[in-house]
């Protein structure tokens, strides 16, 4: 067994629809140290969101395994908390009451009411929504959402934090201050983070390394892309050094090279 915190063995996932088998994943590898920070980008269609939920244990794995620090992953746990990119909050309920409610399911055995209470308070200040905590959802904007979406995920204190395209659905702007809080939030945690994200930009300013699925089906890793840009990151200083740019180009350029490969085969 692997010694790394999360560790995918030879995954494979299909779905199965009448006498149909679709095979979305095969032979996946990928081993992740505590505290790293990993992007996997890839085409529409290659199975990221699929690895992502085997992750979460949203959904079952063909063959394989998920082992998150030294146990198997068969069913959805708090010790895995996930964004994704519509910010799934309740919409009768406060943004502290969002929150809320994921911190007393996890904690209730362990912290009392006003532990509780401040630890609530603790992670929407962590994402700079301490004076948005009596609004409920439809009062405020889609950038504050996702960092409602964020605090409920950190307040669960999980090993790994699954970010599902997060900021995909934001204007240009909001992501970047978005992108900015999840950057100075992983150097105060040191948390581990597994994103799946369309933008290389963005996965290269936020990554250690950047995994590079083929194209489906049956996708599996292709390459892997190692940042070695030091933290914390600015992302007007990182853009013009040659670490970044030599990890944005090994990036766009497989991508390409995998598009222009489904072209030629079309």
């Amino acid at each position: 067994m692997s010694k790394s915190y999360l560790s995918i063995e030879n995954l494979c996932v299909s779905f199965r629809s009448g006498s149909k088998v679709s095979e979305v994943l095969r032979g996946v590898d990928l081993q992740i140290d505590r505290g790293e920070f990993v992007s996997i980008i890839g085409h529409s269609g290659c199975g990221k969101s699929t690895m992502l939920n085997v992750v979460a244990g949203l959904l079952p794995v063909s063959t394989g395994a998920v082992i998150l620090d030294g146990e198997a992953v068969e069913r959805p746990g708090p010790e895995r908390a996930v964004v994704f990119q519509n910010h799934s909050l309740l919409p009768w309920l406060t943004a502290y009451e969002n929150v809320r409610l994921g911190v007393d399911k996890v904690f209730r055995a362990t912290k009392s009411r006003a532990e509780r209470h401040e630890w609530t308070l603790h992670n929407l200040a962590l994402v700079q929504m301490t004076h948005a905590k009596d609004k409920k959802p439809h009062e405020i904007s889609g950038g504050m959402k996702q960092r409602v979406g964020l605090a409920r995920a950190l307040a669960m204190e999980p090993k790994v934090l699954l970010l599902d395209e997060p900021f995909g659905a934001l204007d240009a702007l909001t992501r970047a201050n978005l992108q900015d809080s999840v950057m100075e939030i992983h150097a105060q945690l040191k948390n581990t983070v597994l994103m799946i994200t369309h933008d290389v930009d963005e996965a290269v300013l936020l990554s250690d390394r950047i995994v590079m699925m083929t194209n489906g089906p049956a996708a599996s890793v292709g390459e892997i892309a190692h940042v070695d840009l030091a933290r914390p990151r600015n992302r007007i200083a990182v853009d013009a050094t040659p670490a970044y740019i030599q990890a944005r180009h090994a990036v766009i350029e497989f991508l390409y090279a995998r598009h222009a490969a489904v072209r030629a085969a079309a």
